[in-house]
């Protein structure tokens, strides 16, 4: 019955698989972060009270929190909250975790979708544009010059050139804002750290399947027609290299957001990223909680649309495949 209904209705049947394996996944991810949370050492009520907080108050706090309950009723109780979207509450601040969660994630959305769109816009047609100049063993030159600079570019810890770029745009030069997200010029910093290396990796891989592209036998045939550039590269070529490329691009949308709790605590950006540093300082174990779910779930619904965007692009042999 399994069989005839995906023959019949094969995008029902794609549709059906990716969505049982994101619940399943979800399920994975929030069992992880309730682990994860739960192993870390340190006591978050003492943090929370302070020192000075007598053995009755923490133990009365812990009995609120349900951190004396049993393990399995203490996760029971995160899957119940859960679906009432109840985050708990902040140990730190004592406000509700989902309101700091809808105050900070917007900020960390908008740089990330910001870096990724730059990301791709840069990558993509210099990606193509080498390897159009290097096909056949062309442009030496060219071909180790983009080796090198790509190369460089991957080595840099996000982090490092972060600090380096605050260090000679903001302190020595004073041209860009140093911290903060205050109009359009605080983006250019942060953009740069988070996108330099992607920006490298996914030009390659543009590169590599540019190369791969135009040695196919319709490219061949499309070039002896002496079709014009424009319609040779962006009608022809473009379209196959995106299919591979769709599925790299996903995952450094998903590193962009992980990449975001370094550098925005080095520019003090006002997102989930530099909150997770100061909450995991100060053991606010809820807050932690939170914002692994949050990149966890992330990069599984990036993961799923990348599917689906591929099927678009692609759909009979991704669907076939699935």
């Amino acid at each position: 019955m399994a069989v005839a209904v995906a023959r019949t209705h094969p995008w029902l049947d794609f549709a059906a698989r990716r969505l049982t394996r994101f619940v399943v996944s979800m399920i994975i991810v929030v069992t992880a972060s309730f682990a994860m949370v739960h192993a870390l050492p340190g006591d978050p009520v003492r943090s929370a009270l302070g020192l000075q907080a007598s053995p009755a108050v923490v133990n009365a706090t812990r009995e609120q929190l349900g951190l004396n309950d049993p393990l399995w009723q203490q996760y029971v109780d995160y899957l119940g909250h859960l679906i009432h979207f109840d985050l708990g509450t902040s140990l730190d601040t004592q406000t509700p975790v989902r309101d700091v969660m809808a105050q900070l994630v917007p900020a960390t959305v908008r740089l990330g979708v910001v870096s990724f769109v730059v990301c791709v816009l840069v990558a993509i047609p210099i990606g193509m544009l080498v390897g159009i100049r290097t096909r056949d063993g062309r442009g030496r030159r060219l071909h180790l010059g983009f080796g090198g600079t790509t190369g460089l570019a991957l080595s840099i810890p996000d982090y490092l050139l972060a600090v380096a770029l605050v260090f000679v745009f903001s302190v020595s030069l004073q041209a860009l804002p140093v911290a903060g997200m205050a109009g359009p010029a605080s983006y250019v910093l942060p953009v740069i750290a988070l996108v330099a290396g992607p920006i490298a990796y996914l030009s390659r891989i543009v590169r590599a399947e540019t190369q791969r592209v135009l040695r196919e036998e319709y490219m061949m045939t499309a070039r002896a027609k002496r079709l014009p550039p424009r319609l040779l590269y962006l009608r022809h070529a473009l379209p196959n290299v995106l299919t591979p490329t769709l599925t790299v691009s996903g995952m450094i949308l998903a590193s962009l957001l992980a990449g975001t709790v370094l550098v925005e605590t080095v520019f003090a950006w006002p997102g989930i990223g530099a909150e997770l540093v100061h909450s995991v300082l100060v053991k606010d174990f809820p807050v932690v909680q939170a914002v692994a779910l949050f990149f966890g779930a992330g990069v599984l619904l990036i993961n799923l649309v990348v599917d689906i965007a591929i099927a678009v692009v692609d759909p009979r042999s991704t669907i076939r495949e699935s």
